[in-house]
Protein backbone atom coordinates (compact mmCIF):
# COMPACT_ATOMS: atom_id res chain seq x y z
CA UNK A 1 0.00 0.00 0.00
CA UNK A 2 3.22 2.36 0.40
CA UNK A 3 3.92 2.35 -2.36
CA UNK A 4 0.85 2.74 -4.23
CA UNK A 5 0.49 5.95 -2.10
CA UNK A 6 3.95 6.67 -3.52
CA UNK A 7 2.88 6.75 -6.89
CA UNK A 8 -0.73 7.49 -6.59
CA UNK A 9 -1.54 4.10 -7.75
CA UNK A 10 -5.34 3.30 -7.18
CA UNK A 11 -5.48 5.78 -4.56
CA UNK A 12 -4.61 9.31 -4.34
CA UNK A 13 -1.02 10.11 -4.31
CA UNK A 14 0.44 10.90 -0.57
CA UNK A 15 3.68 11.36 0.29
CA UNK A 16 3.35 11.67 4.11
CA UNK A 17 0.77 8.47 3.86
CA UNK A 18 3.07 6.90 1.95
CA UNK A 19 5.78 7.38 4.54
CA UNK A 20 3.72 6.79 7.80
CA UNK A 21 3.52 2.81 5.57
CA UNK A 22 6.50 2.35 4.78
CA UNK A 23 7.39 3.02 8.63
CA UNK A 24 5.36 0.59 9.66
CA UNK A 25 6.45 -2.19 7.74
CA UNK A 26 10.41 -0.94 8.57
CA UNK A 27 10.01 -1.47 11.68
CA UNK A 28 9.52 -4.57 11.22
CA UNK A 29 12.19 -5.03 9.87
CA UNK A 30 11.20 -5.09 5.86
CA UNK A 31 14.52 -4.07 3.98
CA UNK A 32 12.33 -2.67 0.90
CA UNK A 33 10.21 -0.28 3.32
CA UNK A 34 14.04 0.60 5.09
CA UNK A 35 15.08 1.68 1.84
CA UNK A 36 11.97 3.44 0.51
CA UNK A 37 12.35 5.28 4.13
CA UNK A 38 15.86 5.78 3.97
CA UNK A 39 15.36 7.81 0.11
CA UNK A 40 12.49 9.95 1.93
CA UNK A 41 14.83 11.09 4.63
CA UNK A 42 17.74 11.30 2.15
CA UNK A 43 15.77 13.62 0.00
CA UNK A 44 12.98 15.16 2.58
CA UNK A 45 9.94 13.62 0.07
CA UNK A 46 7.03 13.72 2.96
CA UNK A 47 9.37 14.38 5.55
CA UNK A 48 11.99 16.36 6.83
CA UNK A 49 15.67 15.60 5.53
CA UNK A 50 18.08 13.95 7.81
CA UNK A 51 20.70 12.16 6.51
CA UNK A 52 21.83 10.47 9.53
CA UNK A 53 18.28 8.77 9.78
CA UNK A 54 18.67 7.63 6.34
CA UNK A 55 21.96 6.22 6.86
CA UNK A 56 20.58 4.08 9.75
CA UNK A 57 17.95 2.67 7.65
CA UNK A 58 20.05 1.79 4.54
CA UNK A 59 22.34 0.09 7.43
CA UNK A 60 19.47 -1.78 8.44
CA UNK A 61 18.42 -3.14 4.74
CA UNK A 62 22.08 -4.03 4.05
CA UNK A 63 22.70 -5.76 7.11
CA UNK A 64 19.82 -8.25 5.87
CA UNK A 65 21.64 -8.38 2.40
CA UNK A 66 19.48 -6.21 0.31
CA UNK A 67 21.37 -5.07 -2.57
CA UNK A 68 19.46 -1.73 -2.92
CA UNK A 69 20.16 -0.95 0.59
CA UNK A 70 24.06 -2.18 0.34
CA UNK A 71 24.37 -0.02 -2.80
CA UNK A 72 22.76 3.30 -0.86
CA UNK A 73 24.49 2.48 2.18
CA UNK A 74 28.16 2.60 0.06
CA UNK A 75 26.66 5.62 -1.11
CA UNK A 76 26.57 7.50 1.76
CA UNK A 77 30.22 6.38 2.86
CA UNK A 78 31.82 7.21 -0.27
CA UNK A 79 29.74 10.83 0.21
CA UNK A 80 30.14 11.25 4.03
CA UNK A 81 26.61 11.93 4.58
CA UNK A 82 24.93 10.61 7.73
CA UNK A 83 28.29 8.71 8.54
CA UNK A 84 32.27 9.08 8.75
CA UNK A 85 33.25 9.13 4.55
CA UNK A 86 35.09 5.79 4.10
CA UNK A 87 36.42 4.66 0.53
CA UNK A 88 37.14 1.67 1.44
CA UNK A 89 33.38 0.68 3.34
CA UNK A 90 31.94 2.11 0.45
CA UNK A 91 34.23 0.10 -1.67
CA UNK A 92 32.71 -3.06 0.35
CA UNK A 93 28.75 -2.53 0.44
CA UNK A 94 29.14 -1.66 -3.72
CA UNK A 95 30.85 -5.11 -4.22
CA UNK A 96 28.55 -6.76 -2.32
CA UNK A 97 25.58 -5.61 -4.05
CA UNK A 98 27.04 -5.49 -7.16
CA UNK A 99 27.58 -9.16 -6.86
CA UNK A 100 24.34 -9.78 -6.19
CA UNK A 101 23.64 -7.71 -9.92
CA UNK A 102 22.50 -4.75 -8.66
CA UNK A 103 23.57 -2.51 -12.03
CA UNK A 104 23.83 0.71 -10.36
CA UNK A 105 27.09 -0.98 -7.54
CA UNK A 106 28.82 -2.57 -10.68
CA UNK A 107 29.34 0.67 -12.00
CA UNK A 108 30.09 2.12 -8.20
CA UNK A 109 32.71 -0.28 -7.88
CA UNK A 110 33.90 -0.12 -11.14
CA UNK A 111 34.82 3.83 -10.36
CA UNK A 112 36.76 2.63 -7.12
CA UNK A 113 38.75 0.13 -9.13
CA UNK A 114 39.07 2.97 -11.79
CA UNK A 115 40.27 5.55 -9.34
CA UNK A 116 41.92 3.23 -6.93
CA UNK A 117 39.37 4.78 -4.63
CA UNK A 118 39.29 2.46 -1.14
CA UNK A 119 41.22 -0.46 -3.24
CA UNK A 120 44.07 -1.01 -5.77
CA UNK A 121 43.78 0.57 -8.87
CA UNK A 122 42.91 -1.83 -11.99
CA UNK A 123 41.45 -0.57 -15.15
CA UNK A 124 40.84 -4.45 -16.11
CA UNK A 125 38.19 -4.76 -13.28
CA UNK A 126 36.94 -1.90 -13.56
CA UNK A 127 36.03 -2.22 -17.42
CA UNK A 128 34.49 -5.61 -16.66
CA UNK A 129 32.23 -4.02 -13.98
CA UNK A 130 31.44 -1.05 -16.50
CA UNK A 131 30.66 -3.83 -18.64
CA UNK A 132 27.81 -5.75 -16.74
CA UNK A 133 26.15 -2.22 -15.60
CA UNK A 134 26.33 -1.55 -19.33
CA UNK A 135 24.67 -4.98 -20.74
CA UNK A 136 21.94 -4.05 -17.77
CA UNK A 137 21.09 -1.28 -19.70
CA UNK A 138 22.47 0.85 -17.05
CA UNK A 139 23.22 4.14 -19.06
CA UNK A 140 26.28 5.38 -15.92
CA UNK A 141 27.49 1.77 -17.06
CA UNK A 142 27.06 2.33 -21.02
CA UNK A 143 28.88 5.92 -20.48
CA UNK A 144 31.82 4.53 -18.55
CA UNK A 145 32.17 1.10 -20.32
CA UNK A 146 32.54 3.36 -23.79
CA UNK A 147 34.80 6.00 -22.01
CA UNK A 148 37.30 2.84 -21.34
CA UNK A 149 36.85 1.22 -25.13
CA UNK A 150 37.37 5.29 -25.92
CA UNK A 151 41.12 5.69 -23.62
CA UNK A 152 41.80 1.76 -24.18
CA UNK A 153 41.88 1.50 -20.32
CA UNK A 154 40.77 -2.12 -19.55
CA UNK A 155 39.85 -2.71 -22.82
CA UNK A 156 41.54 -3.00 -26.85
CA UNK A 157 40.56 0.44 -28.03
CA UNK A 158 37.40 0.65 -30.22
CA UNK A 159 36.48 4.25 -31.42
CA UNK A 160 32.68 2.44 -32.91
CA UNK A 161 32.27 0.49 -29.83
CA UNK A 162 33.14 3.34 -27.85
CA UNK A 163 30.44 5.59 -30.13
CA UNK A 164 28.18 3.21 -29.26
CA UNK A 165 28.01 3.19 -25.97
CA UNK A 166 27.77 6.64 -25.80
CA UNK A 167 24.88 6.52 -28.01
CA UNK A 168 23.07 4.20 -25.63
CA UNK A 169 23.36 6.05 -22.59
CA UNK A 170 22.77 9.03 -24.26
CA UNK A 171 19.85 7.84 -26.06
CA UNK A 172 18.44 7.11 -22.19
CA UNK A 173 19.10 11.12 -21.09
CA UNK A 174 22.17 10.45 -20.00
CA UNK A 175 23.47 14.40 -20.40
CA UNK A 176 27.21 13.60 -20.22
CA UNK A 177 26.78 10.55 -22.67
CA UNK A 178 25.31 13.57 -25.62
Amino acid sequence: LGLCCRDGTGVPQDDREAARLFRRAANKGNAEAQCELGHRYASGRGMPQDDDEAARLYRRAAEQGHALGQYNYGQFHEQGRGVRQDDREAARLFRRAANKGHAGAQNALGCCYRLGRGMPQDEDEAARLYHRAAEQGHPAGQLRYGQSFDRGMGVLPDDREAARLYGLAADQGLAEAQ
